[in-house]
């Protein structure tokens, strides 16, 4: 798919009374046919009334239109929102045709042996045999960052919550995220790599692509780990999507608790068990978010409560 020429940003501006940084990044998004909607100034929520406040006029007269759908590109429309207030930018990552890989940073010190999301992003691409990818590339305030990439066109990806990895999140349909400029109480959105954006990997879309109930589930070779740790993580999902209707939560958190002791003793890569016991659990009916909350408290209880490496 021929993706846009991205506009050129603005340069000096001699007319500081008019000039509006946030309206100059809503539209060079739009010029990168990317729809945008407002923010609530400084947060995260969509500045847009919800379903349960809808005035049930102008563009919702025929019913309630979600922000996703009231997304635009028209400069029009953009220039009237921005030039009311100092919104936040929200980028509806479907409609613009882009995943967005969330590497986030441990928030609290109960988490900080956790590697964070870019630490476990590059394990999975050295896993799959790749480098980093080169993409656009925006810093987070907290000091995370969203890697931007185009999805094949044939598949609509929606967002996931630690599916890849432990601070690892995605935005697809139904998603969005807060484009360069936007700030919190924490700071601001800042390109980091101007680079265009990256098609995505072959690997990462096999991971994100959703699977059926019962799909055989393939566990790439653990890096660096012993016949005996690897085996272990085998049979570990193995159990996880063979377990019985009734037992599946259960059985997922015994295996993690187990793969735990090997994190803990570093046979087994935080990482790769976490996205092992995802695919797992998935695979054998459980829902994304209770495979995450299983996986992760059930390898905090095994590291907490497991010794180390023999000195």
């Amino acid at each position: 798919m021929t993706q846009p020429t991205p506009i050129p940003r603005v340069g000096a501006i001699t007319n500081t009374d008019t000039y509006n940084p946030l309206l100059v990044e809503a539209l060079h998004a739009a010029g990168n046919s990317w729809p945008v909607f407002p923010l609530i100034p400084g947060d995260k929520r969509p500045a847009l009334h919800g379903e349960e406040r809808c005035p049930r006029t102008g563009a919702c007269l025929d019913g309630h239109v979600k922000w996703e759908n009231r997304a635009t590109t028209d400069p029009i429309r953009i220039g009237q929102c921005w030039q009311t207030g100092p919104f936040n930018i929200g980028i509806a990552t479907g409609p613009a045709g882009l995943l967005v890989v969330d590497l986030d940073v441990p928030k609290d010190k109960s988490m900080k042996d956790m590697p964070d999301g870019m630490t476990a992003f590059k394990a999975l691409c050295e896993r799959a045999g790749e480098p980093l990818p080169t993409t656009h590339t925006v810093r987070t305030p907290s000091g995370g960052r969203h890697l931007y990439f185009h999805p094949p066109c044939k598949i609509r990806l929606g967002n996931t919550a630690g599916k890849l990895a432990s601070l690892i999140d995605t935005r697809g349909w139904g998603g969005y995220v807060l484009a360069p400029g936007s700030t919190t109480e924490q700071g601001t959105y800042e390109i980091v790599e101007h680079a265009p954006v990256a098609p995505m990997p072959e690997w990462l879309t096999a991971a994100l692509t959703p699977r059926r109930p019962g799909t055989p589930v393939t566990i790439p070779a653990a890096r660096n780990a012993s016949a005996y740790a690897a085996a272990a993580l085998r049979n570990e999902v193995a159990n996880v999507v063979n377990a019985p209707e009734g037992t599946r939560n259960r059985t997922l958190v015994r295996a993690a608790r187990a793969l735990g002791r090997l994190v803990k003793t570093g046979d087994l890569a935080r990482s790769e068990v976490e996205q092992a016991l995802n695919q797992g659990g998935q695979a054998c009916g459980l829902g994304e978010r209770e495979c995450i909350a299983a996986i992760t408290h059930a390898l905090n209880w095994s590291i907490a409560n497991n010794p180390g490496p023999a000195s």
